[in-house]
Protein backbone atom coordinates (compact mmCIF):
# COMPACT_ATOMS: atom_id res chain seq x y z
CA UNK A 1 0.00 0.00 0.00
CA UNK A 2 1.52 3.98 -0.76
CA UNK A 3 2.17 6.00 1.39
CA UNK A 4 0.57 9.21 1.03
CA UNK A 5 2.50 12.16 0.88
CA UNK A 6 4.38 14.28 3.66
CA UNK A 7 1.97 17.39 4.15
CA UNK A 8 5.35 19.15 4.36
CA UNK A 9 6.61 17.93 0.69
CA UNK A 10 2.80 18.73 -0.19
CA UNK A 11 3.49 22.76 1.28
CA UNK A 12 6.57 23.18 -0.82
CA UNK A 13 5.25 22.11 -4.32
CA UNK A 14 2.28 24.36 -3.67
CA UNK A 15 4.96 27.27 -2.19
CA UNK A 16 6.56 26.85 -5.49
CA UNK A 17 3.98 27.49 -8.05
CA UNK A 18 2.55 30.80 -5.69
CA UNK A 19 6.14 31.68 -5.97
CA UNK A 20 6.04 31.72 -9.68
CA UNK A 21 2.60 33.72 -10.09
CA UNK A 22 3.87 36.34 -7.34
CA UNK A 23 7.06 36.03 -8.93
CA UNK A 24 5.79 37.20 -12.47
CA UNK A 25 3.85 40.21 -10.16
CA UNK A 26 6.81 41.39 -8.48
CA UNK A 27 8.61 41.91 -11.92
CA UNK A 28 5.65 43.34 -13.35
CA UNK A 29 5.93 46.07 -10.52
CA UNK A 30 10.15 46.37 -10.60
CA UNK A 31 9.87 46.63 -14.35
CA UNK A 32 7.20 49.07 -14.60
CA UNK A 33 9.89 50.92 -11.75
CA UNK A 34 12.44 50.39 -13.82
CA UNK A 35 10.64 51.97 -17.42
CA UNK A 36 9.51 54.74 -14.91
CA UNK A 37 13.13 55.59 -14.87
CA UNK A 38 14.25 54.26 -18.20
CA UNK A 39 12.11 56.56 -20.16
CA UNK A 40 10.67 59.12 -18.01
CA UNK A 41 9.28 61.34 -20.88
CA UNK A 42 7.11 58.48 -22.57
CA UNK A 43 4.25 58.60 -19.63
CA UNK A 44 3.91 61.30 -17.23
CA UNK A 45 4.41 60.37 -13.63
CA UNK A 46 1.58 59.86 -11.28
CA UNK A 47 2.11 60.10 -7.62
CA UNK A 48 -0.75 58.26 -6.61
CA UNK A 49 -0.04 55.24 -9.16
CA UNK A 50 3.08 55.30 -7.61
CA UNK A 51 1.89 55.20 -4.08
CA UNK A 52 -0.57 51.88 -4.93
CA UNK A 53 2.26 50.62 -6.54
CA UNK A 54 4.21 50.46 -3.73
CA UNK A 55 0.82 49.24 -1.45
CA UNK A 56 0.68 46.27 -4.06
CA UNK A 57 4.13 45.45 -4.05
CA UNK A 58 4.28 45.44 -0.21
CA UNK A 59 1.23 43.62 -0.16
CA UNK A 60 2.77 40.75 -2.86
CA UNK A 61 6.02 40.44 -0.54
CA UNK A 62 3.67 40.05 2.99
CA UNK A 63 1.53 37.54 1.53
CA UNK A 64 4.73 35.69 0.83
CA UNK A 65 5.42 35.71 3.86
CA UNK A 66 3.01 35.05 6.04
CA UNK A 67 1.78 32.06 3.71
CA UNK A 68 4.69 30.05 5.03
CA UNK A 69 2.08 29.82 8.20
CA UNK A 70 0.35 27.12 5.49
CA UNK A 71 3.42 24.96 6.32
CA UNK A 72 1.53 23.43 9.41
CA UNK A 73 -1.57 21.92 8.03
CA UNK A 74 -1.71 18.21 7.92
CA UNK A 75 -4.02 17.69 5.07
CA UNK A 76 -3.79 19.34 1.87
CA UNK A 77 -7.36 19.29 -0.53
CA UNK A 78 -7.49 20.42 -4.24
CA UNK A 79 -9.57 22.95 -3.57
CA UNK A 80 -7.19 24.77 -1.16
CA UNK A 81 -4.89 25.00 -3.97
CA UNK A 82 -7.14 26.34 -6.21
CA UNK A 83 -7.95 28.76 -3.80
CA UNK A 84 -4.15 29.84 -2.79
CA UNK A 85 -3.33 29.87 -6.54
CA UNK A 86 -6.42 32.23 -7.19
CA UNK A 87 -5.38 34.21 -4.44
CA UNK A 88 -2.06 34.79 -5.77
CA UNK A 89 -3.42 35.74 -9.36
CA UNK A 90 -5.41 38.06 -7.30
CA UNK A 91 -2.26 39.92 -6.89
CA UNK A 92 -0.41 39.27 -10.22
CA UNK A 93 -3.61 41.14 -11.81
CA UNK A 94 -3.08 43.83 -9.76
CA UNK A 95 0.14 44.37 -10.57
CA UNK A 96 -0.95 44.11 -14.35
CA UNK A 97 -3.40 46.57 -13.81
CA UNK A 98 -0.75 49.04 -12.72
CA UNK A 99 1.44 48.77 -15.37
CA UNK A 100 -0.31 48.05 -18.33
CA UNK A 101 1.71 46.66 -21.73
CA UNK A 102 0.49 49.75 -23.49
CA UNK A 103 -0.66 53.05 -22.16
CA UNK A 104 -1.03 54.76 -25.80
CA UNK A 105 -4.55 54.98 -26.13
CA UNK A 106 -4.67 56.60 -22.50
CA UNK A 107 -1.51 58.62 -22.68
CA UNK A 108 -0.79 58.64 -18.76
CA UNK A 109 -0.92 56.72 -15.89
CA UNK A 110 -3.32 58.92 -14.42
CA UNK A 111 -5.92 58.45 -17.37
CA UNK A 112 -5.16 55.15 -16.96
CA UNK A 113 -5.61 54.79 -13.19
CA UNK A 114 -8.62 56.63 -12.99
CA UNK A 115 -10.27 54.89 -15.86
CA UNK A 116 -9.24 51.03 -14.14
CA UNK A 117 -10.12 51.92 -10.66
CA UNK A 118 -13.19 50.03 -10.53
CA UNK A 119 -11.05 47.15 -11.93
CA UNK A 120 -7.92 47.97 -9.73
CA UNK A 121 -10.36 47.99 -6.34
CA UNK A 122 -12.59 45.98 -7.23
CA UNK A 123 -10.26 43.35 -7.38
CA UNK A 124 -8.39 44.74 -4.28
CA UNK A 125 -11.54 44.36 -1.73
CA UNK A 126 -10.94 40.80 -2.96
CA UNK A 127 -8.31 40.23 -1.55
CA UNK A 128 -9.45 40.99 1.77
CA UNK A 129 -12.35 38.62 1.53
CA UNK A 130 -9.47 36.34 0.37
CA UNK A 131 -7.52 37.00 3.22
CA UNK A 132 -10.19 36.06 5.72
CA UNK A 133 -10.44 32.39 3.89
CA UNK A 134 -7.12 32.16 4.28
CA UNK A 135 -6.94 32.87 7.89
CA UNK A 136 -9.66 30.30 8.47
CA UNK A 137 -7.62 27.57 6.96
CA UNK A 138 -4.89 28.67 9.16
CA UNK A 139 -7.08 27.78 11.65
CA UNK A 140 -9.33 29.61 13.86
CA UNK A 141 -6.42 29.89 16.84
CA UNK A 142 -4.46 32.13 13.85
CA UNK A 143 -8.29 34.34 14.06
CA UNK A 144 -8.27 34.85 17.44
CA UNK A 145 -4.34 35.42 17.41
CA UNK A 146 -4.96 38.73 15.24
CA UNK A 147 -7.64 39.90 17.94
CA UNK A 148 -10.20 42.55 17.63
CA UNK A 149 -8.13 45.07 14.89
CA UNK A 150 -8.44 42.13 12.14
CA UNK A 151 -12.09 42.30 11.25
CA UNK A 152 -11.72 45.83 11.87
CA UNK A 153 -9.26 46.17 9.20
CA UNK A 154 -11.00 43.77 6.59
CA UNK A 155 -13.94 45.90 6.83
CA UNK A 156 -12.46 49.23 6.31
CA UNK A 157 -10.21 48.54 3.81
CA UNK A 158 -12.88 46.62 1.69
CA UNK A 159 -15.26 50.22 2.06
CA UNK A 160 -12.43 52.33 1.65
CA UNK A 161 -11.99 50.17 -1.83
CA UNK A 162 -15.86 50.18 -2.51
CA UNK A 163 -15.22 54.64 -2.13
CA UNK A 164 -12.27 54.44 -4.27
CA UNK A 165 -13.74 52.13 -6.81
CA UNK A 166 -16.91 55.06 -7.26
CA UNK A 167 -15.13 58.36 -6.98
CA UNK A 168 -12.46 60.17 -9.35
CA UNK A 169 -11.30 62.18 -6.47
CA UNK A 170 -6.93 62.21 -7.12
CA UNK A 171 -6.69 63.34 -3.57
CA UNK A 172 -8.68 60.39 -2.08
CA UNK A 173 -7.00 57.85 -3.75
CA UNK A 174 -3.53 59.33 -2.92
CA UNK A 175 -4.98 59.66 0.43
CA UNK A 176 -5.91 56.01 0.58
CA UNK A 177 -2.85 54.93 -0.77
CA UNK A 178 -0.68 56.73 1.54
CA UNK A 179 -2.54 55.81 4.87
CA UNK A 180 -2.91 52.26 3.29
CA UNK A 181 0.77 51.95 2.50
CA UNK A 182 1.76 53.37 6.70
CA UNK A 183 -1.08 51.24 7.94
CA UNK A 184 -0.45 47.65 6.50
CA UNK A 185 3.36 48.37 7.10
CA UNK A 186 2.46 49.18 10.67
CA UNK A 187 0.29 46.02 10.33
CA UNK A 188 2.81 44.04 9.01
CA UNK A 189 5.80 44.57 11.76
CA UNK A 190 3.83 44.47 14.78
CA UNK A 191 1.49 41.18 13.94
CA UNK A 192 3.48 39.50 11.11
CA UNK A 193 7.17 40.79 12.29
CA UNK A 194 8.41 37.15 13.52
CA UNK A 195 6.94 33.91 12.20
CA UNK A 196 6.18 31.19 14.57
Amino acid sequence: MAQPPDPHELYLHVRVLIGVVLGLGLTRILSGWARLIEHPRRAEVFATHLMWTAVILLSMIHFWWWEFGLIALHAWHFELFVFLLGYAFLWYVLACLLFPADLAEYGSYEAYFVSRRRWFFGLFALTFVADFVDTIVKGWDRLHLLGPEYPVRLVVGIALCLVAAWTSSRRFHFAFALLWLVYDLSWILRIYDTLG
